[in-house]
């Protein structure tokens, strides 16, 4: 780190504040998500840490390195945040002519967003601390952040920079103004919690390979609306999702009729392809009259050796994120529809 940068910074230099915290922007705005499980309220959070840090970096004094000092401060902003607001409502069914089959339960964690691959922390960034548990591939998927979120927002806290990003016990209790023994108390709480949540000998990802296979199976099967093979692709106990609607499908049979229903009212849709959590995803635009064809949602899939054993769907409001546009023109040359 720059003694002259550091010297600048604290003088109110605006540009060498910035040049000093740049290099972890990604990192902590993925820290905030994953605290959050919010893509827009991580943004939030973010600037609401790097606000903070400015206006106090004159009493940074560099007893903890200038990384250790912004997670402290994000991650006592995500905690505020979790405090203070209340969290989104679940939203209400609203396609038409669609009555959807009763679901296997209602959802607690309507607020989720996806993350887009493209924000992920750069890959030079700080490397894991020698405490880490978690890969750092499942430790930004869809199911591990939404299991996050189930749980009580000091225990999630400790959970993400212990077995997450593998600050020592010590430097935990710092950044939260707690002792070690809580830490160390919330963490086994928090290790119970997670494994009471999470799926127990799920298989992992297929290789690239296999994954461009079954990816492209699935996009020929939803845009040709073939139930068939639709279903052949997943996996016995898959799990469908719609946040924020509450509804949450298990097993092949109901998800499956579930998606027979949107393809029996005559819904066709184009996926374009994207990324999400580390996990292939689409843009699902819907065929319109005139030939465009209209943005509705973003889906992500999760896979289980050569099967989906998750289908996550978020509404289009997050196609921006991903760069996404609203709707698609009509083709040149094809018949409207």
């Amino acid at each position: 780190m720059s003694t002259e940068l550091m010297s600048r910074a604290r003088a109110g230099d605006g540009e060498a504040f910035r040049d000093l915290t740049e290099p972890y922007r990604r990192e902590l705005q993925v820290h905030c998500y994953r605290m959050l499980g919010s893509f827009h309220d991580a943004e939030d959070a973010l600037q609401d840490t790097l606000l903070a840090a400015w206006r106090g970096f004159a009493g940074f004094e560099g007893r903890a390195s200038l990384r250790t000092w912004l997670y402290r401060i994000a991650t006592n902003r995500c905690l505020n945040a979790r405090r203070a607001a209340g969290r989104r409502k679940p939203a209400r069914w609203e396609i038409p002519n669609v009555e959807p089959p009763e679901p296997t339960r209602l959802g607690e964690v309507v607020w989720l967003e996806p993350f887009p691959d493209a924000l992920l922390a750069d890959p030079d960034a700080a490397p894991p601390g020698p405490e880490v548990r978690v890969e750092q591939a499942e430790a930004i998927s869809l199911a591990f952040v939404t299991a996050l979120q189930t749980l009580p927002p000091r225990q999630l806290a400790v959970l993400v920079l212990r077995d997450v990003l593998g600050f020592r016990a010590g430097e935990v209790a710092v950044m939260l103004d707690t002792t070690v023994d809580a830490v160390k108390s919330a963490l086994k709480r928090a290790r119970s919690g997670l494994r009471e949540r999470q799926q127990a000998g799920a298989e992992p990802p297929p290789a690239a390979p296999t994954e461009r296979a079954l990816v492209a199976r699935f996009v020929a099967a939803w845009e040709s609306a073939d139930l068939n093979a639709l279903v052949g692709l997943l996996t016995d106990d898959v799990f469908m999702s719609m946040p924020p609607l509450p509804l949450e499908y298990q097993g092949r049979d109901v998800v499956g009729r579930f998606c027979g229903l949107l393809f029996r009212a005559g819904r066709r849709f184009e996926l374009v392809p994207t990324r999400a959590n580390g996990q292939p995803a689409f843009g699902a635009y819907l065929h319109g009259p005139d030939g465009t064809r209209h943005g509705t949602g973003l889906f992500v899939l999760g896979l289980a050796g050569d099967r989906i054993c998750a289908l996550t769907r978020f509404e289009k409001g997050v196609f921006p994120a991903f760069g996404l546009p609203r709707s698609l023109p009509p083709r040149r040359g094809l018949p409207p529809g």
